[in-house]
């Protein structure tokens, strides 16, 4: 399968901006190219003067049309950038940290889509990445439920090696900011991979003194943020993903419940 067919779905807006930029660069190091030899972008049926080059600038000034516009593809290319930041986040890349971005890959995307893309990843890996620009791009045309599975990802890749060194940990704080995600919901899910004997709390967005009656509205309210129907615009793969986030809601729910005995 040529160009990059794999992805799945076209890519969108990742092909503009700084994101479009590091994935021509990626491809040009692997000798492939965006055409598929057909006069076609990315295998889509689109001669390839309708859509814009990867260096094209993306028109931010239709962002909302764009956000449900986000691809796989998008979602995809994004992850492959941000896990390479926090991989390099101590200076070393440990060996757990790549075998759980190649896992992971398997388990959304099958093992011959994993490979290839593993293989753009390694030629991402090499290059000097703007972190601050590429989460700008995002934050600017992703929505916000597939911006919280991208922070959900890039926690699993540090805790690969068993333990989040305070280089990774900031890297992902940084990267947050950049996405316009807030510090609760940043702490939020970074309690989903530490046990700590308040984390139910944590998960759910509340402090140990709420009532029952906060604690069943928290979890309302968490159920709509990361149920998996949030990143079914990005395929059953994603939604798939998007369950271990939700099913650490209902735990820390259950948990409570059997603490609070309610």
């Amino acid at each position: 399968m040529s160009g990059l067919k794999w992805i799945g779905a076209t890519l969108g807006w990742s092909l503009g901006g700084p994101i479009g930029a590091i994935i021509g660069l990626a491809l040009g190091s692997i000798g492939d190219a965006f055409a598929d030899g057909k006069g076609t972008l990315l295998g889509d049926g689109q001669p390839k003067q309708q859509r814009p080059k990867y260096r094209t600038r993306p028109d931010y000034r239709t962002q909302q049309q764009k956000r449900a516009q986000t691809t796989s593809g998008d979602f995809e290319v994004s992850l492959l950038i941000l896990a390479s930041v926090v991989i390099k986040a101590d200076g070393s890349q440990d060996q757990r940290e790549l075998d759980y971005v190649r896992m992971k890959f398997v388990e959304m995307y099958g093992k011959d889509r994993a490979n290839k893309a593993f293989r753009l990843f390694k030629q991402i890996n090499n290059q000097s990445i703007n972190t601050r620009q590429v989460c700008l791009q995002i934050k600017t045309m992703m929505d916000h439920a597939a911006r919280l599975q991208l922070l959900h990802f890039l926690f699993g890749i540090a805790q690969a090696d068993e333990i989040v060194i305070d280089e990774e940990e900031r890297q992902i704080y940084t990267i947050a900011g950049y996405l316009g995600i807030s510090s609760r919901d940043y702490n939020s899910i970074k309690a989903m991979f530490y046990n700590q004997s308040d984390n139910a709390y944590k998960i759910l967005e509340i402090d140990k003194t709420a009532t029952v009656d906060q604690i069943k509205r928290a979890y309302r309210k968490m159920v709509m943020k990361y149920h998996p129907d949030r990143v079914e615009h990005l395929g059953d793969e994603h939604k798939q993903g998007a369950e271990a986030k939700f099913r650490q809601v209902q735990k820390a729910y259950e948990q409570l419940q059997k603490e609070r005995g309610f």
